[in-house]
């Protein structure tokens, strides 16, 4: 399979180790110093395109690989609010485009058991819960897009939650939660390469449900198996459709 990688930083490196490892080819790297490499007969070189650049470049690279009728891996977020626009023009176009706040398998059996735990916990109503999230220095968006989907599953399974507010530790943040409000607590520390906790808390005791990542090597493993489970489809997706959980 023959690969654009859109985006060179740590994450597009690591995802180039596993790519050459599974017998891939890497014939496009894209970063910000060489955005004029980003044209349609580049493209088309490609049988695939995986994208981890940056929210501000995701959208113009997307509708890049459209023109090129090149399937897209979308790995960055921070540009969920034009799911729907993206979406549209990919069906309308015939394109294949899937999208994911994390490609790790690890953390895809996170959420399955996130879901699970808040149908569980809509039953204790004593059971107050909020959601933490722990990134290094150099993340751009707040809360991770993980965070987000944690928090998102838990509104949809648990009656008393509607909707999620953030908090990112060091900035001011003076609101005052309300009983429906979902807290999602940021914090960015050094190198740390991903933390999410759900913590569910009552008067007399504590449920703590935890993923580490020990490194990237996950989020990028998991972002060539989703490239090759595109790469002859069309449509639109997430990465949970790749995944048979029940």
């Amino acid at each position: 399979m023959k690969i654009a990688l859109l985006g060179y930083g740590k994450m597009g490196q690591i995802i180039e180790r596993f790519a050459l490892e599974r017998g891939h080819e890497i014939v496009l790297k894209v970063t910000i110093d060489n955005q004029e490499d980003l044209t349609e007969s580049n493209l088309r070189k490609a049988d695939v395109a995986i994208d981890f650049s940056a929210p501000d470049a995701a959208l113009g690279n997307i509708y890049a690989c459209f023109d090129a009728n090149l399937p897209v891996v979308v790995g960055t977020t921070g540009w969920y609010g034009q799911l729907q626009e993206v979406k549209n023009e990919c069906l309308v176009s015939n394109n294949a485009l899937l999208y994911g706040s994390n490609f790790s398998i690890g953390v895809n059996l996170f959420f399955h058991m996130n879901k699970l735990l808040a149908k569980l916990m809509n039953d204790y109503p004593a059971y107050e819960v909020q959601v933490e999230e722990i990134h290094h220095i150099q993340k751009l968006d707040s809360p991770s897009g993980t965070a987000m989907t944690i928090a998102e599953d838990i509104i949809a399974n648990l009656d008393r939650k509607s909707e999620w507010v953030n908090e990112l530790t060091g900035t001011p943040f003076d609101d005052v939660l309300k009983k429906e409000q979902l807290l999602i607590e940021s914090h960015r520390i050094d190198s740390v390469p991903g933390t999410h906790t759900v913590v569910y808390s009552s008067e007399v005791d504590e449920i703590e449900f935890k993923h580490t990542a020990h490194s990237r090597s996950g989020f990028a493993l998991g972002a060539i198996i989703a490239a090759e489970w595109l790469e002859k489809r069309q449509g639109f997706y997430n990465i949970t459709d790749i995944f048979n959980f029940k």
